[in-house]
């Protein structure tokens, strides 16, 4: 596992971080804890040494199945990342108790990396208005945190307001190669790193759009590559080729994702791609922004919907079509089943009633409803009622039937 320097401090940092905002689940719902703790002692002893996480991730059940993989001496191995939550936040004291809290669930007596959550222009506003650089100077002071950062998903100049306005020892952004000029990007990236910060990298995969599977042009100028490697490999490759880079985050949450992203930890090094490899991805980045239909990363931060309304899977699904054309049929099969609530929830595009709600708190500043009117028209059509109760009705018959169901496996061979 390579490392890099934290510039200000010296402190060696595995290349690749553990993100904990995707831990895996049980079929059923909810985090698979055993499995995940597995997954992340595994990720340890394989030299992964920085883990991210914050209280809104899995209904603050992340900080606590961490804090459970790190006991029986894990802890000492390893660099926690978590974060200060704004919207939780109405005072001074709020933070000492929010940040109290999470001490006592991580059983430590110091948080390593210390962020302010998710800040836009509001919100950092906001929390300098209630005097957040004290907390962070006491905090810091006392051992509390050993470092002070923040992640971010608004505009760059309120970036580099943000950089310019305390001595902080890091920053979190996304950057991939989708998201060059978008939030922080590129100038960010080097405005952070040329003052000193390290850079710790969210959404290197646009979560998970940029792994397998891939359209079919995207696999062919990989394929034509001398180099053998997975559509999510090139993607970590291109970020970790950036020096000014310290780690990149992944949300790994299955074993053969981890095995393959510590392998290519190993071997991926500042300005070490090739130049034709280059030129293939920039080829790639051009056939995504063509083809790509909604901004959305998957984060869930504009859940849950008020209506009821499943906006990652809206889109997501909705971009699929588009990704992937010869399987559209797949894809509004899966949206009728898994949104219309025949083998899940009800939570599809229609249902929404533009309260506006997700558009204030999307990190990607996406117009939420707006786009959910297409993928409406795209997914539904007209009577998405009338298909939803066909569609439990079959899927009743199919299931509780047997002899109806051996007929059928025979009629149709």
């Amino acid at each position: 596992m390579l490392a890099r320097k934290v510039p200000k401090t010296g402190d060696e940092l595995s290349i690749l971080g553990f993100g904990c905002m995707r831990l895996a689940q049980k079929p059923s719902g909810g985090v698979d804890e055993e499995r995940a703790i597995r997954q992340i002692r595994y990720a340890i002893e394989n030299g992964v040494n920085y883990f991210d996480t914050a209280p809104i991730y899995h209904v603050g059940r992340s900080e606590q199945v961490l804090a459970r993989a790190l006991a029986d001496g894990y802890r000492e191995k390893v660099r926690i990342a978590t974060k200060l939550p704004p919207w939780a936040v109405h005072s001074r004291r709020d933070m000492d108790r929010i940040l109290g809290s999470q001490l006592e669930t991580f059983g430590t007596d110091h948080i390593d990396y210390y962020l302010l959550h998710s800040l836009v222009k509001e919100k950092w506003e906001n929390l300098h208005r209630l005097g957040v650089l004290e907390f962070l100077d006491e905090a810091k002071k006392d051992g509390r945190i050993r470092n002070a950062g923040f992640s971010f998903h608004g505009t760059l100049a309120t970036f580099k307001e943000i950089v310019d306005a305390y001595d902080w020892e890091f920053c979190q952004i996304q950057y991939n190669y989708l998201d060059e000029d978008h939030q922080a990007g590129t100038e960010g990236l080097h405005y952070a790193a040329a003052r000193g910060l390290a850079v710790m990298v969210m959404e290197p995969l646009r979560g998970g759009s940029l792994a397998d599977p891939v359209p079919p042009e995207v696999k062919e100028i990989f394929e034509a590559l001398p180099a053998r490697r997975s559509s999510a490999v090139w993607g970590l490759r291109w970020v970790w080729d950036h020096p000014e880079v310290t780690v990149v985050l992944s949300g790994m949450n299955e074993e053969a994702q981890i095995r393959e992203n510590i392998q290519a930890a190993s071997d991926s090094y500042p300005n070490g791609l090739g130049e034709d490899e280059r030129i293939a991805i920039a080829k790639v980045r051009d056939v995504f922004r063509r083809l790509m239909k909604v901004n959305c990363t998957g984060c869930g931060y504009c859940m849950p919907c008020p209506s009821g309304v499943n906006i990652p899977d809206c889109f997501a699904l909705y971009n699929s079509v588009h990704l992937f054309p010869h399987k559209q049929k797949i894809f509004r099969t899966l949206y009728l089943g898994r949104l219309g609530g025949i083998v899940g929830d009800t939570g599809y595009a229609g249902l929404c009633r533009r309260c506006g709600r997700c558009v204030a708190i999307c990190p990607q500043h996406i117009s939420i409803p707006q786009n959910l009117e297409e993928v409406s028209a795209t997914m539904e059509g007209r009577g998405m009622w009338l298909k939803i109760r066909l569609g439990k009705a079959a899927f009743f018959v199919f299931h509780r039937v047997p002899q109806l169901r051996s007929a059928i496996k025979v009629l149709t061979g």
